[in-house]
């Protein structure tokens, strides 16, 4: 099971440093001795995990005992291996502290989270020239963004389609004040030599935007040679075609590291609450300044948020999406609490089902 599939991931050796390994990662292995091996998820392959170690790139099952509680590693985890003492086989029998979880809102009634990649320090939200250039979508990604602890950076890709490449910014101005955007081409090459501050030794970057951006062409262009299959927009309504089916961990040239997402339809936000202030400061600095404590910015008096917008100081627009945000994570938190009853109650009645299994077996060994 060891042998790796040169499909998916980075098909050479690197140290652990290089993969991103911290101190906080060292201490937490070290309580491991013998013949455990730490790594980093780099691709997820159905039933099995292809993993990047120091001794080179490797293919792992997952445990028993992890499996059994639900924990399967992400993208971007950095994990332990055991190696069967009778074989070659690798199984991973734990998951390090995340020092970050880049999560998304799943649909489903238990509201459960799904968590895209881990420990990663920069995301890209790609966008592109043309309709998928959208200031409400934006701020979606960025509210996950922020609730990982990420850095958000947006690229606006496909320069060279555009009439005026300089006034693509402006199209989604209001809603990344104070992140930066950088307008290129992953075609041409036009703009690439902007994203070096980011590329730095040891920093993951996950790459996320929409079918047909140009993630994949960006992917080949850092690494300057075709990993990823790519497809253009559909004419019609210019909507991607999905061309990345799996997560994927590449380590740069530059030395760092990127994790490339297949398109996202739709993005929930889940229970990111941590990441709707970091993307409406504006909103939110002007909230302090309501007459109630609890106002919702509709009709309210004495609410300084729509006194804005009558001002032409906000965007009505962006207010409405910071409204339907704020309701969408309600109903997330709301979901995730119930999950939570749920799983609880479940878990009671299996621990109820085992105890009267025991006080069968007790009374049919009495009356044998």
């Amino acid at each position: 099971m060891n042998e790796y599939n040169p499909g998916c991931g980075t098909p050479h050796s690197t140290t652990l440093k290089q993969l991103g390994w911290t101190e906080e990662h060292e201490d937490a292995f070290s309580k491991y001795t013998g013949p455990y091996v730490p790594g980093r998820v780099a691709c997820r392959q159905k039933t099995v995990w292809d993993v990047l170690t120091e001794d080179g790139p490797v293919t792992a099952g997952i445990s028993g005992a992890l499996r059994k509680l639900g924990r399967f590693p992400a993208i971007g985890d950095f994990i332990v291996l055991l190696r069967q003492p009778e074989s070659a086989v690798l199984i991973i029998v734990d998951i390090l502290p995340q020092k970050t979880r880049f999560m998304r809102g799943m649909a489903g009634r238990d509201g459960t989270d799904q968590v895209i990649a881990a420990n990663v320090d920069v995301v890209f939200i790609v966008t592109a020239a043309g309709s998928d250039l959208n200031a409400r979508r934006t701020e979606r990604y960025l509210a996950i963004a922020h609730a990982a602890g990420a850095r958000p950076v947006i690229l606006i890709n496909k320069a060279d389609l555009a009439d005026d490449p300089a006034g693509l910014a402006g199209a989604i101005a209001p809603a990344t004040a104070g992140i930066p955007v950088i307008i290129l081409s992953a075609k041409s090459g036009e703009g690439i030599g902007q994203l070096g501050p980011y590329l730095m030794p040891g920093t993951t970057i996950a790459l996320i935007g929409s079918s047909g951006v140009g993630k994949s062409t960006l992917i080949n262009r850092l690494l300057d040679r075709p990993v990823q299959e790519t497809s253009g927009t559909r004419e019609f309504d210019g909507k991607g075609r999905h061309t990345t089916t799996v997560r994927e961990l590449f380590v740069l040239k530059s030395g760092a590291l990127m994790i490339d997402n297949p398109g996202l339809r739709e993005v929930g936000i889940g229970t990111a609450s941590e990441g709707i202030a970091d993307t409406f400061p504006d909103i939110l600095a002007r909230a302090q300044e309501c007459r109630f404590s609890d106002c919702r910015h509709e009709n309210e008096p004495g609410c300084a948020v729509l006194a804005a917008v009558r001002r032409g100081e906000l965007d009505p627009a962006r207010l409405e999406n910071y409204r339907r945000l704020m309701k969408e994570l309600a109903f997330g938190q709301k979901k995730a609490s119930l999950g939570l009853v749920r799983l609880e109650r479940e878990k009671m009645k299996g621990i109820g089902k085992m105890a009267r299994d025991i006080e069968k077996t007790k009374k049919e060994l009495r009356e044998w």
